[in-house]
């Protein structure tokens, strides 16, 4: 199993196909066995430990993709601020087996979100609200620009105060939440969630890019 660190709060595994049947389990039975994923990622998890990488206390958000030569899953420690405060997730380390058999449960392989998640964000979405991520440099933003889809979606400018880069979003009214989802995926895979308010940023900080900051980024920094 290949483990990369994406930030203090992600973890990215992957796990082949081999791996896998190594490990005592066939394909099918991850995928149709709630018992047997549940174990396969127990496991995961217990090897994350030993290794001491990350730990599993608290809620997570799992999300799991299906790749041609086995599973990739990413893990987030569920942390989410808006306006500066800090919203815990409807959900607790005693949903995880739950939520790991709803990743793996139904009639075809797929990429999965958790309901749990989207329940979360159903609950903190809105045109009003304001969501403020920080990354450790200004070149962060280019390899995310480059990734991130979609960016009509929502409103998104670039902050520098003391020394940080913040990272602005505003989602639009039309939104849909799992789009909402896969762009708070993408984002958290370069960036650490800032308690920092929009209000402290637009008073105190320098706006570098105020308004379509992924769009400018392409046209300047990617060649």
């Amino acid at each position: 199993m290949d483990i990369e660190r994406i930030n203090e709060n992600t973890l990215k595994l992957f796990i082949s196909y081999h791996d896998i049947e190594e490990r005592g389990f066939t394909k099918d039975e991850v995928w149709y066995n709630r018992e047997k994923s549940e174990e396969l990622f127990w496991s995961m998890m217990d090897e994350i430990n030993d290794e001491e990488y990350f730990e599993v206390e608290g809620p997570l958000w799992i999300q799991v993709i299906v790749q041609e030569n086995g599973l990739e899953l990413t893990i987030t420690h569920a942390k989410i601020y808006k306006d500066g405060q800090h919203i815990e997730p409807p959900f607790d380390i005693e949903d995880k087996q739950r939520m790991m058999s709803s990743a793996f449960g139904g009639d075809e392989p797929k990429a999965h979100e958790f309901d749990d998640f989207e329940d979360l964000v159903n609950s903190t979405i809105d045109e009003d609200s304001d969501f403020i991520f920080k990354l450790q440099e200004f070149d962060d933003i280019i390899p995310l620009a480059q990734k991130i889809q979609e960016t009509s979606l929502f409103h998104n400018a670039l902050y520098q105060w003391e020394g940080n880069y913040y990272l602005h979003i505003r989602f639009n009214e039309e939104v849909l939440h799992d789009e909402a989802e896969d762009i708070f995926s993408v984002i958290t895979e370069f960036s650490t969630d800032a308690e920092v308010t929009i209000h402290i940023l637009q008073e105190y900080g320098k706006a570098l890019m105020e308004k379509d900051c992924f769009d400018t980024v392409i046209k300047y920094f990617v060649k």
